[in-house]
C-alpha cells in the first residue's frame, strides 16, 4: 500500500518519539484503544436515535 520497508519503518518510529517523547506515547495508545473499542460496538450493537415523533 505505502511501500514502506523496516528502515523507514524505523525512522518514523523515531522521529515519534522525538516528536512526542516516551511519556506520551501510552497515552495516545490508550486513547486510540478507547476510541476503536468504541468504534466497534456502536457498528456491533447500532442504536436507533430518532429525532422524529411518532404520532
Amino acid at each position: 500500500m505505502f511501500n514502506l520497508g523496516w528502515p523507514e519503518v524505523g525512522i518514523i518510529i523515531i522521529a515519534v518519539l522525538v516528536i512526542f517523547g516516551t511519556k506520551k506515547i501510552p497515552e495516545f495508545g490508550s486513547a486510540l484503544g478507547k476510541t476503536l473499542r468504541g468504534f466497534k460496538e456502536e457498528i456491533n450493537n447500532p442504536q436507533h436515535d430518532s429525532t422524529e415523533d411518532d404520532e
